[in-house]
């Protein structure tokens, strides 16, 4: 039997396998698990889609029912509630975001008192727990609801607090029509920079509709009309950031690495000289910073596990090529206008234009294919298995490949990544067909 709980939460399409009835059972099972020792409330905040209104109503209702009290944060980044949970002494968080997928999804994701993501044992448990129908609370032991519309303000004013003057910097930010569309322009406009902002006018539908982090053409454009600095594309959810330099070039998340770790390990303040990154990272990464003395420790794809291993090797940086980076000193979990903040200081700090700290990071040929498929089970298919051990033939000792199932979405990832430009291109093309023809 398949986990509830996925990668980052359960997700679904919402009022199909979403259900307001999953929602509100998620509430009062995880109310029970994470507020059991705890008298503090449980904080809920969502991102802007349509649905998340009524997932919250729901999941208000599961707690409530548990007898903790909810407090509704409101429209707010995945960073904010980790931060507000831990730094307000929550019993825990919850954020209502299916993060940079399409508006008919949703999901629904907890954090711990101390602000960071459930371990699996953790989820499991609430799991478990949600067809009890063990005795309820009733009359005054019932949990109240409570409403909390400034949130937003005291987690922009803690950025704000972590980031240098940015004054003389022209920025663009595309807010993805999503959680970050109040409080980034807000906090950089504090921070002294000259702001455009687009993509800052959700109506509940238009969230990541060709715009953010995973559709950053018009960010691109935008910064090359305005002749900006630097462009700062966000998700849903905003805990990921894709930035574009000043020629309207991509600066992915392994680019975002490279400049801050390089940046922290010639000052001093990168632990062990190591970072931490995923088998997704560009091999460049690696060699970027061995050249200097620097390390990196590679986990399996997500953030979580990115997490796991900075605090296994008590580490400060870590991060995906998709754009999720952690900064641990500051945050529990990635954070994209964190992230935002420490990417301009470096810029205002060095005087140099992004394009040059990006240009730092030695790039490797890597092509990923996104391939949607009907079921995910490609792993007992041999045609998809001849394909793969064909490919990776043809790339040989200087070349690799992965394929993974997102943890997501319907999609199954083919990367390929090696020295001959031309063979990697091939081979990844020629695995995706298969497995399109296979599953799709």
């Amino acid at each position: 039997m398949s986990r509830l709980f996925g990668t980052d939460g359960v997700r679904g399409v919402a009022n199909a396998t979403l259900t307001p009835e999953l929602a509100m059972a998620l509430g009062r099972s995880a109310a029970r698990v994470l507020a059991a020792k705890h008298q503090g409330p449980i904080y809920v905040g969502k991102d802007t889609r349509i649905s998340s209104d009524m997932l919250e109503a729901a999941l208000a209702a599961g707690i409530t029912s548990a007898g903790v009290d909810a407090v509704l944060l409101g429209v707010l980044p995945t960073p904010a509630v980790a931060y507000l949970t831990h730094s307000e002494q929550a019993a825990a968080g919850v954020v209502i975001s299916a993060s940079h997928n399409p508006v008919e999804d949703n999901g629904i994701k907890f954090f711990h008192g101390n602000g960071y993501k459930l371990p699996d044992e953790t989820e499991d448990r609430i799991a478990a727990e949600l067809h009890d129908n063990d005795e309820r609370p009733i009359g005054a032991a019932v949990g109240r609801i409570h409403n909390d519309t400034d949130a937003w303000q005291r987690y922009g004013a803690y950025l704000t607090r972590l980031g240098d003057q940015l004054s003389g910097l022209r920025i663009v930010i595309d807010c993805a029509n999503g959680a970050a569309w109040q409080v980034a322009p807000w906090v950089m406009s504090q921070l002294g920079a000259e702001c455009q902002v687009i993509y800052a006018e959700p109506d509940g539908v238009n969230i990541n509709v060709n715009c953010g982090s995973t559709h950053p053409q018009a960010l691109q454009q935008a910064v090359r009309r305005a002749g900006a600095h630097i462009g700062l594309a966000h998700d849903g959810d905003a805990d990921r950031l894709i930035a574009v330099d000043e020629r309207g070039e991509i600066v992915d998340g392994d680019h975002i690495l490279a400049i801050c770790g390089l940046h922290m390990l010639r000052s001093g303040r990168l632990p062990k000289n190591t970072i931490v990154a995923t088998v997704y990272s560009n091999m460049g990464l690696q060699l970027t910073m061995q050249k200097v003395g620097g390390k990196v420790i590679t986990t399996k794809a997500g953030d979580r596990y990115v997490l796991e291993a900075m605090l296994q090797h008590d580490l400060s940086l870590g991060g995906e090529q998709s754009g999720h980076i952690i900064f641990h000193q500051h945050s529990t979990t990635g954070d994209g206008i964190l992230t935002a903040i420490q990417l301009l200081s470096i810029v205002k700090q060095s005087g140099l234009p992004l394009s040059e700290l990006s240009a730092q990071m030695i790039d490797v040929p890597q092509v990923l294919i996104n391939v949607p498929v009907r079921v995910k089970e490609w792993e007992q298919n041999p045609l998809v298995q001849e394909a793969i051990k064909q490919a990776e033939a043809a790339l040989g000792t200087n070349g690799r490949l992965f394929v993974r199932t997102s943890g997501t979405e319907l999609l199954v990832r083919v990367l390929a990544e090696g020295t001959d430009a031309f063979q990697v291109q091939k081979q990844a093309e020629k695995v995706a067909e298969v497995l399109k023809r296979e599953l799709g």
